[in-house]
This record gives C-alpha cells, sequence and structure tokens, in this order.
C-alpha cells in the first residue's frame, strides 16, 4: 500500500474519532442544557434553599463555590508558580529534578476521593479545623497543585531562550530575568492556566464531601466580620457547593422535585465552567494583543 494511501486513511480514522469525540461531548452539553435550563430562574438562583419552594434555592451553593475557588486560588497559585520558576529556571537536569518532575505526574493522577479522605484526616481532624472552607480549599489545592505547576511551566518554556540571553548579554541577574523578562512574557499562558484550574475545581465534589461538609449553615450576606460564625467571609464555617448539592440532592431523596432541582444544579454548574474556559481564552488573547502592541 502506497504512503499517500495510508496517510489518507490515517488522516479519515482520526478524524472520524475525533468527530464521535466531539459528538458525544456535544450531545451531552446540549441534554444537560435543556434538561436543565427550564428549571433555572432568577428567583432559583438568588434563594437560599430554605427560602425557596421545595427547598429548591442555590443561592448559598453557588456562592460557597465561587468563594471556595477563591481561596483555593490564593493559596495554590504562589506554590505552583515558585515550583514552576523553580523547574523552569533554576533546576539542574538531575535525579533529583526528574524525581521531582515524577511526584507531579503522580499526585495530577491521584483521585479525588482519596484527596478528600486525606484531607478529613490531616486538615478536619489532626488540624482540628472540622468541615470547613478552609478545610475544602487545602484538599482542592493538593489536586489543583500539580496541574497548575505544569501550566505554569509550560508558559515559562515557551518563551524563547533567546530573550534569557539577551538580558545576560545585558549584565540582569538571574532573578531579574526571571520577572521582568520571562514572566510578562508568560503571563498570557499563566493566567489562562489559572481560569482553567480554576473552571477544574469549581466542579469538585468528592474531595469536598470529606472536607468543607455536606450542610450549609445559615449565612448573614450582610455580616461582613469575617471572624463571625454567620458571616459569608467566614473561612471556617462548613459550606456545601453547588457540586455537593447536586450528589447530595440525587442520593438522599428528601426534595420533593428533586430531579428538577438536580438538573437546574447541574445546568448551571456546566455554564459556569464554560464560562471561565471563554474567560480564559478571551484574557489570554487580550494579554497577547497588548504584550505584542
Amino acid at each position: 500500500m502506497r504512503p499517500e494511501k495510508i496517510d489518507r486513511i490515517a488522516t479519515i480514522v482520526i478524524l472520524g474519532l475525533t468527530g464521535v469525540v466531539g459528538l458525544l461531548i456535544i450531545s451531552l452539553l446540549v441534554y444537560i442544557l435543556a434538561t436543565g435550563l427550564p428549571n433555572i430562574s432568577w428567583h432559583f438562583l438568588t434563594s437560599s434553599a430554605e427560602a425557596f419552594k421545595s427547598e429548591g434555592g442555590i443561592r448559598d451553593q453557588l456562592f460557597n463555590s465561587l468563594y471556595l475557588v477563591v481561596i483555593t486560588m490564593i493559596v495554590s497559585v504562589p506554590l505552583a508558580l515558585c515550583a514552576a520558576i523553580y523547574l523552569s529556571e533554576y533546576a539542574p537536569a538531575n535525579r533529583l529534578t526528574s524525581l521531582l518532575r515524577l511526584a507531579i505526574e503522580v499526585l495530577s493522577s491521584l483521585p479525588s476521593v482519596v484527596v478528600g479522605l486525606f484531607g478529613y484526616l490531616v486538615f478536619v481532624l489532626k488540624f482540628g479545623m472540622d468541615f470547613s472552607l478552609l478545610a475544602g480549599a487545602l484538599a482542592l489545592t493538593i489536586l489543583n497543585l500539580p496541574i497548575l505547576t505544569r501550566s505554569c511551566e509550560d508558559a515559562l518554556q515557551q518563551v524563547p531562550y533567546l530573550q534569557r540571553q539577551a538580558g545576560l548579554g545585558l549584565g540582569m541577574s538571574k532573578w531579574r530575568i526571571v520577572t521582568k523578562i520571562v514572566l510578562p512574557a508568560a503571563l498570557p499562558g499563566i493566567i489562562t492556566g489559572i481560569i482553567l484550574s480554576a473552571g477544574r475545581i469549581f466542579g469538585e465534589a468528592a474531595a469536598l464531601i470529606y472536607t468543607a461538609g455536606q450542610s450549609s449553615p445559615a449565612i448573614d450576606y450582610s455580616d461582613w466580620n469575617p471572624f463571625s460564625p454567620t458571616s459569608f467571609l467566614n473561612p471556617m464555617r462548613p459550606a456545601e457547593t453547588l457540586a455537593v448539592h447536586i450528589w447530595k440532592v440525587n442520593s438522599e431523596g428528601l426534595v420533593p422535585d428533586a430531579r428538577a432541582v438536580s438538573n437546574g444544579s447541574a445546568a448551571v454548574l456546566v455554564i459556569t465552567i464554560l464560562l471561565f474556559n471563554l474567560l480564559a481564552r478571551y484574557v489570554g488573547h487580550l494579554i497577547k494583543r497588548r504584550l505584542v502592541k
């Protein structure tokens, strides 16, 4: 068989498999949105579970999910960025560096339920955090750190080495080259990775069942004191996120219209994650255009 024919057959097979995967994803999205959008209303989004009829409001769960993402990113972004800078700019090519990269790969493949059990044993029980937003954020940091580190490292390595050599030729120190040349050039990729990782942890559920809890006490949105037990800013309060709420509604079956609530919550979750992805592309493109100018 001629190479041209083999190449044509391989191209058709690859395109066909890609089309099947794309069709499955689109079908799943269409199904979730078609069954969930009719159950979404402004009252559904802005009312608490106690205030909404049949206990279906998701205001608190939606806020808890967004607040948990913010706390997680505050913890994980500096750690991931420092680790990426070390691996990309300072780490020598030896066995220790290879072992570190292997550890990051292994950590990124851990099941979220295992991380949740670890967080329960360490953060909830050992450190006495109980079920809280902070314990959930630390557990999500363990999940998010390896993926975010790799994305930041890839963004740094995409900066041409010639720019580093130019900085050395001007007499700049290694640290000034990293902070003044490499980081600004890699900023679009870093921000894109941060937003995409935020979208990923927004939909996490298994790790949060054992750390953040499965219930949300009454939240006072007028209380801005983060040390108050009822304050919406208190990181030590238990918090049920949107993904955990979907699992809880389906598993317990205590809500009369559990299917409608679950479908509406799932649609909100999918739409929010899609917005995270679109925002990542837009912000990365916008920063790249400004840097080019």
